[in-house]
């Protein structure tokens, strides 16, 4: 077992928001990102980062990080790293020869 690992899962991970430790005795230590329903979304290995490049990662994905273990988290980061869903634009109309021009104004931004 990698000794950067245990450093990040001993000194580290009680400074991440929503980011728990499950021990598997005999398992290579991974990742793994649950969607908000517990559902497997992506497994990521470990075994081979240093503790700065784990720390990194978890960062980037978008776990908060905390002052100190008992912060408090502030409201617009309780559920993070889940993410807002995405705005997807409108549906295509379907490519019959017919094209429905969109109206927006470039400076306009009406949801945000």
């Amino acid at each position: 077992r990698s000794p950067q690992v245990k450093a990040f899962v001993t000194q580290d991970i009680p400074f991440y928001h929503n980011l728990e430790m499950k021990h598997l005795p005999g398992a290579d230590p991974e990742l793994v990102l649950l969607s908000h329903r517990y559902e497997e979304l992506e497994r990521i290995p470990l075994s081979d980062m240093t503790r700065e490049e784990i720390n990194q990662l978890v960062q980037e994905l978008g776990f908060y990080r905390k002052e100190t273990p008992d912060a408090p988290v502030p409201k617009e980061f309780q559920f993070a790293p889940a993410k807002p869903l995405p705005t997807l634009p409108p549906p295509q109309a379907p490519t019959t020869g017919i094209k429905t021009p969109l109206k927006r104004d470039k400076g306009e931004h009406p949801d945000l």
